[in-house]
């Protein structure tokens, strides 16, 4: 199988989470564009959706599926996203696509949060892939030395702007061996709105697509 293929896979197994005449929380990213594909062939059974993106939102009503305002919407069945890397205890390094901070307040807002992804984003410790941190604009020199203490490099994503209209530093090199702790540690600086890490609050469920198929982490 592709990798492709097992974006695919798991995207058709996520379908299973999802419970007729409930709002359905859709992420960002190309897994979550696979699961929008899916979610398209069963529209008629979902009241409509909340997107953690303009992106996702723009493909949802692509598809002829609605998609509400957050403010709009009492409860969120599901939450069906993607990751950039994820460890056994389904802790989570998101943003690589910079919607981390709507993809963590509509996570937050769902009674289950699912996470699709394909087996090379499995790994024993979160960090190789550098973990994105959304700032307000005027804080971003001042956020970076903060984060250099930590230890990681930020570096500022060039030309790139959130749906929020902020900024994201990118910190590498980074072994993140207490992922709640460093996720509580990032969003108490000043300036930080928030940060990749979905571990205080981590995926209940996780489909991991392999060469075999899919297998169910929780």
């Amino acid at each position: 199988m592709t990798q492709d293929e097992m974006k695919q896979a798991v995207a058709k197994a996520a379908i299973d989470y999802v419970e007729a005449g409930t709002i359905i929380g859709v992420g960002t990213g190309s897994t979550a564009n696979f699961f929008i594909d899916e979610l398209a062939k069963i529209k008629h059974k979902i009241d409509g959706t909340v997107a953690s993106s303009v992106a996702s939102a723009d493909r949802l009503k692509g598809h002829g599926i609605e998609v509400f305002d957050l403010n709009n919407v009492s409860e969120i069945s599901v939450y069906i996203d993607g990751a950039d890397e994820t460890n056994r205890h389904l802790h989570l390094v998101k943003g690589g696509g910079g919607a981390l901070t709507r993809e963590k307040i509509v996570a937050a807002a769902s009674r289950k949060f699912v996470c699709i992804a394909d087996d090379s984003k499995l790994v024993d410790i979160l960090g190789k892939f550098p973990l994105p941190i959304e700032v307000i604009p005027m804080a971003r020199s001042f956020v970076a030395r903060e984060i250099a203490k930590l230890g990681g490099e930020p570096v500022l994503r060039d030309g790139f702007t959130t749906d929020n209209g902020n900024v994201i530093l990118d910190v590498h090199n980074m072994e993140i061996m207490e992922p709640t702790v460093l996720e509580q540690k990032l969003n108490n600086i000043t300036g930080v709105v928030t940060n990749g890490l979905f571990a205080i609050k981590p995926a209940d469920v996780l489909l991991l697509g392999g060469k075999d198929g899919v297998k169910v982490l929780d």
